[in-house]
């Protein structure tokens, strides 16, 4: 993997990243990695890569870039897209379980 010196973030990721710490997750924010998604979110001993996609947008904003896409294609873990705190919910509770 390669640093992006500038890598595009979704306007809502703050809001993500901080809801999910306080529901006590360990979050590590890879954004910047060329190639793959934005987060690594961990709860329970349990770990999820997370992209995150503003909700907020229109379908056609939120589609996954051709990165993304291998990147997801070719991971063996558990890989999620978050567009809200909803969806941020709904991963801890998986996590918990």
């Amino acid at each position: 993997m390669t640093f992006r010196r500038a890598a595009k973030v979704d306007a809502n990721q703050p809001e993500i990243v901080e809801a999910f710490r306080k529901m006590g997750c360990s979050v590590l924010i890879i954004s910047q990695l060329k190639g793959c998604l934005d987060l690594v979110v961990a709860k329970n001993r349990k770990t999820v890569i997370v992209e995150v996609k503003d909700g907020s947008k229109p379908p056609s904003a939120r589609q996954l870039t051709p990165l993304e896409r291998v990147f997801l294609d070719a991971w063996r873990g558990e890989a999620v897209i978050v567009e809200s705190l909803d969806d941020v919910l709904r991963v801890v509770k998986e996590l918990e379980a």
